[in-house]
């Protein structure tokens, strides 16, 4: 095939690196063992270029996949001589990877006469990580010394399709659930392996030539499409200030800051974290991947058009980082256990700055919901005879989607970091996992960030052991702070945790932790997302329908949207414009 390609030409090959991405993601998700990826699916494929420049990804977290050419570089510079059957291991916070529990296998695209092609790579967010603590969040880890989790810089794990078996025996011997872990390791294993092997085939069929010029191409349209939707947006440099809930080892939390310049003009965005303080002792530094990741997700969620998501539209997006910096490039030995949750704060505050510069533009402010409801369980299983087990949960008691210029807040978006693309564990399945009964889960009413298009409401869950004691980790966030509305939008209701004892009386729990006894419970309640424009500008018929729903009360829809619902579900459009025109909202 000619490498001069035509649209069609584009069009045809896109979908066949979309298609090579696909058979990675449904090999991970149908062959791993762990929870968190058999049934939450919390995984990700991607292929990226010869020049380490990120390509393709399907199915994907945004923020696994967004900052995958730094993984590939990080792969070069370490073993600038690569060879076909090779195949490497990295969690390394210092190296392209996210935090220490995603677990990246890369494999190198190598032909026959042994020219390096592409790069393919699967992250999984593994069920233990051989932290010194039960958990994949050391959150007041001091540092990665403290932290105590297998760190691995790119490290040669396969050597012409073979194993090295010393790295398998290391993190058998390590990792709490060893057996999960192997099996997961496997999965994506085969799964990178599968994306190689189909793009030798692809190779042949179309030639490397082609495929390359391919991938020039499609960076220069992508290029294309990012400025005429960044020339959408209001001209204009707002810094916005957020933070993150105090948390113990940080009792005065962590204040961040972003500074997002749009210049339509120049079809660009930039994203200037630097203004941020230096690396803090515990594991809420952000890596380099979660920082580009973020600026990445947050200005591609502002969009009010679609944009192929790879290299050549992110020139269009500078971020700009500095080194030992709690939101940015840490440098060794900081822990970046828990860098997702500042990174939630980040994501949330570019996107609310995009919005104070224009109406129908940027969002509120999404739930940052990193509680009990997203916990990491971990104890001993008497059904099986005391055998241990560790893994996150990932229940659907977590909303918290944020308000947008045109529509409501998506009820399973999670969290920012997620962007809605994990999917939720069922209960049936999470009781036959765990030791556990899941006592509760619903919606809160009245729990919504209130706008002309409101945030999705919080949810609460309630769960315990059966027949053993369990530990609970997570890093609860939003307790202080909560999702802000923007343009007029209202914030969303608080997270809260609390634990019920067997007496049946409720305590406070820890954000960090908490141990369950036979007949204990934990609660945990998420965040709502915040508002976009004034609740009072709200369709009275959406008023309705949520009121129908049972999502907020009649005496909100009142009080806040302005508008009468009546006892049978009706609106009484004489009452609400007469509300709405005698009694302007206040806050």
């Amino acid at each position: 095939m000619s490498s001069d390609l035509d649209g069609v030409g584009l069009a045809v090959i896109s979908n066949r690196f979309e298609s090579v991405v696909r058979a990675m993601i449904n090999t991970l998700f149908r062959t791993s063992r762990s929870g968190v990826l058999a049934t939450a699916r919390d995984l990700s494929c991607a292929v990226i270029t010869r020049d380490c420049e990120f390509l393709a990804a399907a199915e994907s977290l945004p923020i696994h996949v967004m900052g995958g050419d730094l993984a590939a570089r990080a792969l070069q510079e370490l073993h600038p001589e690569l060879r076909r059957g090779d195949a490497f291991l990295n969690n390394s916070p210092y190296h392209g990877n996210t935090h220490p529990a995603d677990h990246s296998i890369l494999v190198p695209v190598i032909d026959e006469e042994g020219t390096h092609h592409f790069t393919v790579f699967t992250k999984a967010h593994v069920a233990d990580c051989g932290a010194s603590r039960p958990t994949t969040y050391s959150s007041t880890a001091r540092d990665v010394y403290d932290e105590g989790t297998l760190i691995f810089p790119h490290t040669k794990i396969q050597k012409d399709y073979r194993d090295c078996e010393d790295i398998i025996r290391m993190c058998r011997m390590r990792i709490r659930v060893p057996d999960d872990w192997y099996g997961d390791y496997l999965a994506q294993i085969g799964a990178a392996r599968i994306g190689e092997r189909l793009l030798l085939e692809m190779g042949d069929e179309y030639g490397w030539e082609t495929l390359h010029a391919y991938a020039r191409s499609w960076f220069d349209y992508s290029e294309r499409r990012m400025v005429e939707a960044l020339r959408e947006l209001p001209s204009g440099r707002v810094t916005a200030e957020t933070a993150h809930d105090p948390f113990p080892g940080i009792p005065n939390g962590i204040p961040l800051s972003v500074t997002v310049d749009v210049r339509p003009d120049d079809g660009l965005v930039e994203v200037d974290l630097r203004d941020n303080g230096d690396c803090m002792p515990c594991g809420f530094n952000m890596t380099e991947a979660y920082a580009k990741g973020a600026a990445l997700i947050a200005v591609f969620n502002s969009l009010s058009q679609p944009v192929p998501p790879n290299a050549g539209s992110f020139r269009r997006i500078r971020v700009l980082l500095r080194e030992n910096c709690v939101a940015g490039i840490p440098r060794h030995p900081a822990c970046c256990s828990s860098g997702m949750s500042p990174t939630d704060r980040v994501i949330n505050a570019i996107a609310r700055a995009i919005a104070e510069l224009g109406e129908g533009v940027g969002m509120a402010e999404a739930g940052v919901n990193m509680s009990p409801a997203f916990g990491v369980l971990s104890g001993n299983d008497p059904r099986s005879g005391g055998t241990p087990f560790i893994n996150q949960l990932i229940l659907p008691a977590v909303t918290g989607g944020a308000g947008m210029p045109r529509g409501d807040g998506w009820l399973l978006n999670a969290a920012p970091v997620v962007s809605g693309a994990v999917l939720r564990d069922s209960v049936e399945m999470d009781e036959l996992r765990h030791p556990i009964r899941i006592e509760d889960q619903r919606i809160i009413c009245d729990s919504e960030g209130a706008g002309r298009f409101r945030g999705a409401p919080g949810a609460t869950v309630e769960y315990g052991p059966i027949g053993c004691s369990i530990d609970v980790m997570y890093t609860s966030d939003g307790t202080l702070t909560p999702a802000q509305g923007v343009r007029g939008g209202k914030p969303g209701a608080r997270a809260t945790q609390h634990k019920r004892l067997a007496s049946g009386d409720l305590v406070d729990a820890s954000p960090e932790r908490a141990r369950l006894e036979p007949g204990e419970t934990i609660i945990s309640v998420s965040c709502g997302g915040g508002g976009y424009g004034p609740p009072t500008e709200r369709d009275p018929e959406r008023v309705r329908h949520d009121v129908v729903e049972g999502w907020i009360s009649r005496e909100r829809a009142e009080s806040v949207y302005g508008v009468v619902v009546t006892a049978s579900g009706e609106v009484d459009g004489a009452a609400t414009a007469r509300l709405r025109g005698q009694t302007p909202f206040e806050d």
